[in-house]
């Protein structure tokens, strides 16, 4: 066959192919348009009233982002009241107590971002005057702030373009484009991140963000899609190839590394009477400057052993007790920690010690002194007596003072599941 008959055939061929992707492009790009179009239309119609989103204040949409990263929005909503009242502004933030912005933030959990915002709301007050910047890399320059924070923020608050990629926004893309990488990879969010600002209607930034985002919680849910009632349906390539249940793909987390605790639920005598002991954790780390039970990791084997171990951290401070029994047995999850934790209760007996030294003719001494001034401080409600050399470390605490200080959730629960049972 001469050169000039295949050239002839192949051409046609070629035409074929590209008026294929010419109108592959064309539908592409009217899929797109019926995304955003549809999708803006449903949520004009259908935004939920969300006490952030009755200010366009950077502020508000700030700490609500903040506060909604791992957490449910019905779960946020009276914790972002509490603390708004509690810090109506950035400079009001910035100059509490950190222990007072903890303490507001008890119960949401991951409470290094309580800290990083407040310590973001100490660097906006120090280089942009206390109010919100809206540069993207003074955005980004802010502590605890990454690329879907910044996003939320630049988009929502100041209607700018810019992609606020979360698991939500991950999940509706890969349905409705038909994405079937791994969601797990930082690869596939910059990619996503790369879509949106081409997705999002002229002057529509802020509502359009916040539609993926909604469009995600409320419809297009992670197991149980619902895709009759989804404003995007027609078009969602997910749905048409019934791939909607299998996608997003995502590689499974590593679990959580279980970890054995044995806790004291330590019971005040005398003047402590209604008390109970506390410690304070380190100032970094897991759960940094919280106030817990005195607790230690154990190998869960022999409990025998495992007492010992947990009395000997008493002993070092000078404390006697009764006989410790079982109280309860409480578990929580960390993102890479899973604790069991097993509580004994006991009640302090100081009098032992004190008769120990009678009979030996030792002056009678102890580590957890009757804290002069301390007591005063409990008495006029401060956070409690204060026990050993370091009285900010271990204290002994009644039900008020659990009031202005802050507790992870599953000491915080073990202590209301007390002090409710003692007022039973």
């Amino acid at each position: 066959m001469s050169m000039d008959n295949q050239n002839m055939e192949q051409e046609p061929k070629q035409l074929e192919r590209a008026a294929q992707e010419k109108i592959g492009a064309i539908e592409a790009e009217e899929s797109r348009a019926y995304f955003s179009r549809e999708l803006l239309i449903w949520y004009d119609r259908s935004k939920r009233d969300l006490p952030w989103r009755r200010h366009r204040d950077p502020y508000f949409i700030w700490v609500s982002e903040i506060m909604l990263q791992q957490t449910r929005v019905d779960t946020v909503i009276p914790y972002f009241n509490r603390f708004i009242e509690r810090f109506p502004t950035i400079q009001d933030l910035a100059e509490a107590p950190q222990e007072d912005v903890v303490k507001m933030w008890e119960g949401l959990g991951y409470y290094s971002r309580a800290r990083n915002l407040q310590a973001a709301a100490q660097q906006i007050v120090e280089l942009h005057g206390g109010q919100m910047p809206s540069e993207r890399e003074h955005v980004f320059a802010l502590k605890g702030v990454g690329p879907y924070t910044a996003g939320a923020i630049l988009s929502i608050a100041f209607n700018q373009p810019e992609p606020a990629v979360d698991g939500n926004v991950m999940r509706v893309l890969s349905r409705y484009f038909l994405i079937e990488d791994d969601i797990a990879k930082p690869k596939t969010r910059v990619a996503m991140e790369k879509m949106i600002p081409a997705l999002i209607p002229e002057g529509r930034a802020s509502d359009f963000n916040q539609a993926l985002m909604e469009l995600g919680a409320l419809i297009c849910t992670p197991k149980s899609p619902h895709c009759l009632i989804c404003p995007v349906m027609e078009h969602c390539r997910g749905r048409i190839e019934g791939m909607e249940r299998e996608l997003p793909i995502k590689t499974k987390a590593k679990k959580p590394r279980p970890e054995q605790r044995l806790a004291v639920l330590l019971e005040g005598s005398g003047e402590r009477e209604g008390r109970v002991l506390v410690r304070r954790r380190p100032k970094t780390g897991l759960l940094a400057s919280m106030w817990e039970l005195p607790h230690i990791a154990v190998g869960g084997e022999d409990l025998g052993l495992d007492v010992v171990q947990l009395e000997e951290l008493l002993e070092d401070r000078g404390l006697t007790w009764s006989p410790m029994s079982p109280y309860m047995t409480a578990e929580h999850t960390f993102s890479h920690i899973h604790w069991t934790m097993r509580v004994l209760i006991a009640h302090e007996e100081p009098e032992a010690l004190a008769l120990l030294a009678a009979e030996s003719g030792v002056p009678y001494e102890t580590a957890v002194p009757e804290a002069i001034g301390m007591e005063e401080e409990a008495a006029s409600g401060e956070a409690g007596a204060g026990v050993g050399e370091n009285a900010e470390e271990w204290r002994w605490i009644s039900r008020e003072d659990m009031q202005s200080i802050a507790f992870p959730n599953l000491f915080l629960n073990i202590l209301n599941r007390y002090f409710e049972g003692d007022q039973a």
